[in-house]
């Protein structure tokens, strides 16, 4: 049976090492961690769980809190469930997923079952009932998402109050002096979704900033919901040319709907979206986007919960800057 003195010979580090490298207790560097976990791939070495948590008093699992709360796009969550897992186990850890929607409460019962060592959590509110006891936690927790006041905590996330200025920006750099913005569902807003908040918010202060008119508003999922929303936007603004979609599951629904209303894209309205690039490149024409960077972010998360974990300082902020990709869904607006 191989031991971990084995692997730690076949590394060339001590056995502390692997140890630490196998339980997180201690921050290793990039170069000796990838030296070790080849050397456990090579030799096949697969350390006993249960004997693992005894030695070390954890259990080598992140509680990823995910509630599936109405409004929220699975496909696009589950982008980050699957950056969460892969990176954990690149520090030997599994992943516990929870997706019942109890707060404050919720947290506790993970927290004191001893079920988990450390806490990701996701779907986060301006005003998030869940902060106040993240903050007193033994374990330590990484927020996807911010709330208002992050005071205390360990955030990371896409820079959307920069993602919904940009997309602004671009529309505004083409020429266009009239957009809107067609955000999530309207749950999602009165639930007070921080990602939602600061985007529209980025949005608005652009449009001011670049003296360009401008309309917010949330938009439901089915296709006659944004059949109706898109024609209230035209009603009132019949100079409407720029259009930016932060709702993934709005964007074949909306592309229809122009197309019967005879609005060409790009030549008649522009459209950008925020969303993963898989979602901007599968629409005729592709679509000019903002990327989701679901990769990015859940990597972070795990290694700053990482460097807590080893009762190092993480960074208590971490904001992803957005980067915009020109397709063939925008253009500068008709003259005349």
């Amino acid at each position: 049976m191989v031991t971990i003195a084995d692997v730690a010979r076949h590394a060339g580090v001590a056995p502390s090492t692997v140890s630490y490298v196998l339980t997180g207790r201690r921050a290793i560097s990039a170069g000796t961690r990838s030296r070790v976990q080849d050397s456990i791939r090579v030799l096949g070495y697969h350390p006993h769980a249960g004997a693992r948590a005894l030695a070390s008093n954890r259990t080598n699992v992140i509680a990823l809190v995910l509630p599936l709360r109405t409004g929220v796009n699975v496909p696009v969550v589950m982008q980050f469930v699957l950056s969460v897992v892969t990176s954990a186990r690149e520090h030997d850890q599994d992943v516990l997923l929870v997706t019942a929607d109890q707060g404050a409460k919720g947290i506790s019962r993970v927290a004191g079952s001893a079920m988990a060592d450390a806490l990701i959590v996701m779907d986060v509110e301006m005003h998030d009932e869940r902060v106040p006891l993240l903050r007193e936690l033994n374990q330590p927790s990484v927020l996807i998402g911010f709330p208002s006041d992050s005071t205390g905590l360990t955030c990371v996330d896409l820079d959307f109050v920069a993602a919904g200025a940009l997309c602004v920006d671009h529309l505004a750099d083409l020429g266009h002096t009239e957009v809107a913005l067609l955000g999530a569902p309207k749950v999602v807003y009165e639930r007070d979704t921080g990602y939602a908040h600061r985007t529209m918010a980025g949005f608005t202060s652009a449009a001011l900033r670049r003296g360009v008119v401008s309309t917010t508003r949330s938009c439901e999922l089915d296709r006659d919901a944004v059949a109706a929303t898109v024609g209230e936007l035209f009603a009132e603004q019949p100079g409407l040319t720029g259009l930016v979609v932060h709702n993934e599951s709005a964007l074949g629904p909306l592309l229809d709907v122009l197309r019967r209303l005879g609005r060409r894209v790009p030549e008649d309205v522009s459209v950008v979206a925020i969303c993963p690039d898989e979602a901007a490149e599968l629409p005729f024409p592709p679509l000019t986007s903002v990327q989701i960077p679901s990769a990015d972010v859940g990597r972070h998360a795990v290694e700053l919960l990482m460097t807590k974990s080893a009762g190092d300082r993480a960074p208590a902020v971490t904001l992803l800057p957005p980067r915009l990709t020109g397709r063939h869904s925008t253009g500068r607006p008709r003259v005349g």
